[in-house]
């Protein structure tokens, strides 16, 4: 008998996954389960999988809704069917369009219409009127048991039991943005919805035998099955199989005479080899449908950066996907391909932030809106959101909210209430909240994509699967990763930047000259990496010290160690302590020397995972990579990675391991498997690390211009502003006559641009600009103000900024004027002056303003100061007793330091207390960094942005100085004179 049933996939309504579902169904007896989420398919696939598992049939379809009105249910008969289906979703949803109150017309797939719906309604040959339990008592009495073989048994289940209802409930009341006490019907609350026995369900309906009749038809005729192996990419990037591969070989073969030289035979060798792989697995269309979208981007001059593990394919690096060059790293082949592998390698094409759309939207309108979508991600509810949007249905105000997300577990959470929260928080934990956008993903169809998914139409303006990529992977698709970054656009506008301001023309994909130049060498081991991709945080300038990183290879390794994994398993201090002394290196086993030793007997790459799992316990290559990719959260199987794990114990000891090393080896494997880069996406971070690197030695004023114009880096603007002034930079507040929308440069002159200037209309710095353009310079207030139209609030924040001072006029007088100027006065923006009338002219008082005041208005109106410094504006004049440049001479002594504050960093300790990190600037301008342990942060802790006073010992490890502060104190600025 079949059961119609909501998984958690029904979002803010179900309360069981697909695999509970189907669980729950063959428990209570049922032979066919159909799945009918609320318009959408996220959970088809799994739902397939989860019946066959349980030996039960399994039909698709999905309730069509219009808000919280049920207005039908489709059921797909086949494959054809689940097409239409998503068809006629997606039409909608692509548009915008409510749902209509009856679908068209369905040649494989049947609609059923509620109950309550089917008086006086004229059924075509594909629709039905569905019968709930509920409904029988009224069938008894209705016009529709007239119809009898129009009739379906139509049992919706969402719960397991009453805990489930509730659940439900609460997910309404989430979904309404109501309290709980306010849920109504009208809401979308289901009635009945708790599972219970077939044998149950079939004694209420056994008075209308014509309904089971009719409902068993139904089962036999729904016959959909799905194809689980097969690829459902685009088959062909030519016509055939045979041409992509013909033309793969070409273009290959081109790249292998442009990247090495005719006399090396193992690059040749390595590019047969993998076009023979290529071939038999039959990846040829992925390869150049990579390479067509690289091609493009290329055209139309867009930088590009090849990642993921393709990277690591000598083809890839020919074909121009990736610079990184896999035989100079000797890069693990089996992470590129491997014989158990069924899906590609991953390429990762990165793309400047401001040019990503337009290569996605080259991708759709080449191979088709109809068979191109975005890949589609699950957001899941997470404790702090459970615990605010649950505390919001029981009518919690703010403060009490704030209080139970920071400590839910404290005597005042323990009333009823609190408990309530906490019960139905424990059971939403990582259930299905909102559909969003993978990354990167794309994924490019043989057939309509359709076939597969309805499509969602999200703000970023693609269609976009309902599906994750779990599911794609689970069901035959590959995904191409087009993604964005805002490291790539500073490199491509700082190259534009020298271009216009100094005319020198650089090639910045010459990464052989940048690896080997002096002046860059140095710099990277100086950690001076401030606004460069990847390599600016504290802790990677601090481990680039530690490590005295001036070469490539150094690099490579420090990008990798530098994540979570790697760090908090203790094996970067390994790295690094064997790094400086590699003759007392004692490695853990003969293997970890043979396989290591370039990273000093330390699992740094993602490939490291494999050498060891092939060579120290024993696993083929394949299993190797299989276990590499479930660590890395490639694939949602609890159970296939617990025998892979196992697997590897029981070979280590079939090899003869001693458990204890057994347990250390797979101690380290784990600790930082999941977090690793591979060599090959390390690489490929090093060599854009070393494009902005360059750019940063030897033009550092444009290159700052750079990362401020982009707005992305790891520390807030007002840095980036401190170390092109450190550079020698003269910076300019905004100004009419000289800046633009975005940061400009003209010589050393850096004019910051209007974007910074909060609560400036974007539309007002869009006419100073274009009547600039148009008609000259301003001369005066008054001609800025006629020519402009400028409203009274508007001008004063340009005036406070001082981006009027081309008048000469002091500030002050300016906002004097300003008023008399407009006052109250509405300007007609449409009307035109023939004769314009000198202004009057006014005898003010002498009127002056001070450089504190100043700062506090650019503090107010830019976020930072610019005609001085933060330390101007203390009250001391004391400046600490060290400065960073000196902390080494002071090592293992207590002393005073002053520094404004730049960016601080949370850890836990292994006691759970919590202890920080922080990063500050010194009255000279130079980083030093600090270590706050959790007794000393319980005393002392940070108070906000602004300069401290700190106490405390300097430290040094591996030559790079911090110290461990006993005390701080936040230090007061002079009164802002504008408030008297």
């Amino acid at each position: 008998m079949l059961a119609f049933v909501h998984s958690y996939y029904s979002l803010r309504y179900g309360t069981l996954s697909v695999e509970d579902l189907a669980a729950e169904a063959r428990a209570q007896g049922y032979k066919a389960l159909a799945l009918t989420d609320i318009n959408n398919t996220s959970g088809v696939f799994p739902f397939i999988k989860a019946c066959l598992a349980q030996n039960i049939q399994p039909l698709v379809g999905m309730e069509f809704r219009r808000d919280n009105q049920l207005l039908y249910t489709g059921l797909a008969l086949n494959q054809k069917g689940f097409e239409e289906l998503n068809s006629f979703l997606t039409y909608h949803l692509l548009r915008h369009q409510p749902l209509p109150a009856a679908p068209p017309a369905f040649t494989q797939a049947i609609i059923i219409y509620p109950f309550a719906a089917g008086k006086n309604r004229q059924l075509q040959e594909h629709e039905f009127i569905g019968v709930s339990p509920q409904d029988l008592n009224k069938l008894v009495f209705s016009d529709l048991r007239q119809q009898g073989a129009k009739l379906l048994m139509q049992p919706l289940f969402t719960c397991q039991n009453e805990e489930g209802y509730h659940l439900h409930q609460h997910l309404r009341a989430v979904d309404n943005n109501i309290l709980l006490s306010q849920l109504r019907p009208e809401h979308g609350v289901a009635q009945d919805a708790c599972f219970y026995a077939c044998t149950k369900l079939l004694t209420q309906y056994q008075r209308f035998p014509e309904l089971i009749r009719n409902t068993e038809k139904l089962v036999q005729q729904a016959t959909f099955t799905f194809d689980f192996e097969s690829r459902k990419n685009k088959r062909h990037f030519t016509n055939t199989a045979y041409d992509d591969k013909l033309l793969l070989e070409k273009l290959a073969r081109d790249g292998l005479q442009k990247r090495y030289t005719a006399s090396n035979k193992e690059a040749k060798r390595r590019v047969e080899h993998e076009l023979g792989i290529i071939d038999k697995l039959g990846f040829a269309a992925y390869f150049l449908i990579t390479e067509d979208v690289v091609t493009y981007a290329r055209k139309r001059n867009y930088y590009h950066i090849g990642r993921g593990s393709g990277a690591n394919s000598v083809v890839a690096y020919c074909l121009g996907l990736t610079d990184v060059d896999p035989i100079e790293l000797d890069l693990y082949f089996e992470r590129f391909l491997n014989p158990k592998r069924t899906s590609p390698p991953d390429f990762d094409i990165d793309f400047s932030w401001n040019e990503r759309d337009e290569v996605l939207d080259y991708i759709f309108k080449r191979y088709g809106r109809g068979y191109t979508a975005l890949l589609g991600a699950m957001s899941t509810f997470q404790h702090n959101s459970i615990l605010r949007e649950l505390g919001k249905v029981y009518g919690l105000p703010k403060t009490e909210l704030d209080a139970l997300v920071e400590n839910p577990h404290t005597a005042a959470n323990s009333d009823h209430i609190t408990k309530k929260i906490l019960q139905y928080g424990r059971l939403l934990s990582d259930f299905p909240n909102l559909r969003s956008i993978h990354a990167g993903g794309v994924l490019i169809s043989e057939v309509p994509i359709t076939n597969y998914t309805a499509l969602d139409l999200p703000p970023k303006g693609f269609p976009t699967s309902q599906w994750d990529m779990y599911t794609a992977e689970s069901i035959g698709f590959e995904k191409l990763d087009i993604l964005s970054q805002r490291g790539i656009g500073h490199i491509k506008e700082c190259k534009n930047l020298v271009q216009q301001n100094q005319k020198i023309t650089i090639d910045t994909h010459d990464i052989a000259r940048f690896k080997t130049d002096e002046k860059v060498r140095q710099q990277l081991k100086s950690g001076d990496t401030i606004g460069c991709f990847y390599i600016e945080s504290p802790a990677m300038r601090g481990l680039l010290k530690k490590l005295h990183c001036d070469n490539y290879l150094s690099l490579v390794a420090a990008s990798s160690i530098i994540r979570p994994g790697v760090a908090q398993s203790g094996m970067m201090r390994a790295y690094i302590q064997r790094f400086h002394e590699p003759d007392k290196i004692q490695y853990l086993h003969p293997v970890m020397e043979e396989q290591l030793k370039e990273t000093y007997g330390v699992m740094v790459y993602q490939e490291d995972v494999i050498k060891i799992c092939h060579h120290f316990a024993g696993l083929d290559l394949s299993d190797a990579d299989v276990l590499r990719r479930a660590m890395s959260g490639k694939f949602r199987s609890k159970k296939e990675f617990e025998k892979l794990v196992n697997k590897f114990h029981d070979s280590c000891r079939a090899k003869g391991h001693p458990e204890a090393l057994i347990k250390e080896v797979w101690r380290q494997v784990e600790s930082f498997a999941g977090y690793s880069f591979s060599k090959a996406h390390s690489a490929s971070f090093a060599v854009e690390s070393y494009q902005s690197l360059f750019l940063k030695t030897y033009y550092p004023l444009e290159f700052m211009v750079a990362v401020i114009n982009n707005f992305g880096g790891f520390y807030k603007t007002w840095v980036y502003v401190q170390q092109a002034q450190k550079a020698g930079a003269a910076m300019h507040l905004p100004c009419c006559n000289r800046s633009n929308v975005t940061t400009t440069i003209y010589g050393q002159d850096i004019y910051l641009g209007f974007i910074h200037i909060q609560n400036l209309e974007q539309k007002v710095a869009s006419t100073i600009m274009a009547e600039r353009e148009q008609n000259g310079l301003y001369t005066s207030l008054e001609d800025f103000v006629t020519r402009t139209q400028i409203t009274l609030e508007q001008l004063l924040i340009l005036i406070r900024v001082q981006a009027l001072r081309f008048t000469g006029q002091d500030k002050k007088k300016l906002l004097w004027e300003a008023h008399l100027v407009l006052g109250h006065k509405v300007t007609n923006p449409s009307a035109n002056v023939l004769f314009r009338e000198p202004a009057r002219q006014f005898t003010l008082p002498t009127l002056c303003h001070t450089r504190i005041e100043d700062a506090y208005d650019e503090m107010e109106l830019l976020g930072f100061p610019v005609t001085c410094t933060y330390f101007d504006l203390l009250q001391t004049p004391h400046r600490g007793d060290v400065k960073t440049k000196n902390m080494l001479l002071h090592l293992n002594q207590k002393v005073r330091m002053m520094g404004v504050l730049v960016t601080t960093k949370y850890v836990r300790t292994i006691k759970g207390e919590v202890m920080q990190f922080g990063t500050f600037l010194d009255a000279s301008g130079d980083f030093f960094d600090t270590v706050h342990f959790p007794q000393s942060l319980k005393h002392w802790p940070f108070k906000g942005n602004g300069i401290y006073l700190l106490y405390g010992k300097i430290v040094e490890e591996f030559g790079f100085p911090s110290m461990e502060v006993e005390k701080m104190a936040k230090l007061p600025f002079q009164k802002d004179p504008r408030y008297g």
